[in-house]
């Protein structure tokens, strides 16, 4: 199978060889925008309030599935998922391999009142900085695509720009990793992003070494009803869902679908 976080990794980190734009600058620049939208404090409400998130992905095409939505317009997708019941957004910025845009982000945000993950492949603290410059109240970080020095950096430098971090990991050792950087939300992605493979078992095996503390999310896969309350009894507080819902015919019901466990 194809070796996709690499390829995409590699391609972020050579963009990021010609910027040479101080940190520093940057982090003020952050710092003076308007406030950020609490991307912890929405999940947890309406963890408490409904059993269980929806953070719904904004996103037009995937590597391993292709074009799932190329003409969408991010503000209507926005409306939809939050008249669905959504939480937060998640809205991709990659250009080359998910076709998305920074407008999109910045499009979807204006539309709605829920907090936006931007949904990227950071690789340098610019990133960070940039993630709030656009607007984004959260940032991505992908344990696997970093060294642990990195993590670290990126994560302070979201705190001091006053983003979320969702820390991304795949297996328990990324976890240990996480957890010994200080993250405070943690993203357990069920498709190994070498392969785009799915393992459904992999967020509830992982979900009961993740300290009751840190804010838990589970990522892709996920279908309906079933598989949300599979992971709410495995102490999951937000479902992170993109493709189920952006091929969905009626993207509003579709949210309120992952929300409606079977009885």
């Amino acid at each position: 199978m194809p070796a996709y976080l690499d390829k995409i990794i590699g391609a972020h980190r050579a963009e990021a060889s010609f910027d040479h734009r101080d940190v520093e600058e940057l982090v003020e620049l952050a710092v003076a925008a308007p406030p950020a939208r609490s991307f912890v404090g929405a999940i947890e409400k309406a963890s408490a309030q409904r059993g269980m998130a929806v953070i719904s992905e904004i996103k037009r095409r995937s590597p391993s599935k292709g074009d799932l939505d190329p003409t969408l317009d991010p503000a209507v997708v926005a409306v939809d998922y939050e008249l669905g019941g959504a939480t937060c957004l998640s809205v991709l910025t990659d250009r080359e391999f998910f076709g998305g845009s920074v407008e999109d982000l910045r499009l979807a945000r204006e539309a709605c009142a829920l907090p936006v993950l931007r949904k990227d492949f950071t690789v340098s603290g610019r990133d960070v900085c940039d993630a709030r410059l656009m607007g984004a109240d959260a940032v991505l970080l992908i344990v696997a695509a970093l060294t642990d020095d990195e993590l670290a950096d990126f994560l302070s430098v979201a705190r001091r720009c006053s983003l979320a971090a969702l820390v991304e990991v795949h297996d328990a050792v990324e976890l240990h990793r996480a957890l010994d950087a200080g993250a405070d939300v943690i993203g357990v992605n069920q498709r190994d992003l070498r392969t785009f493979e799915v393992d459904h078992h992999r967020a509830l095996t992982l979900g009961a070494a993740i300290p009751t503390e840190i804010c838990r999310v589970a990522e892709s896969g996920i279908k309906g009803g079933e598989d949300v309350r599979r992971l709410a009894e495995a102490g999951y507080q937000a479902v992170l869902v993109g493709e189920t819902l952006v091929r969905s015919g009626d993207r509003r019901a579709a949210v309120g679908q992952l929300l409606s466990s079977p009885s």
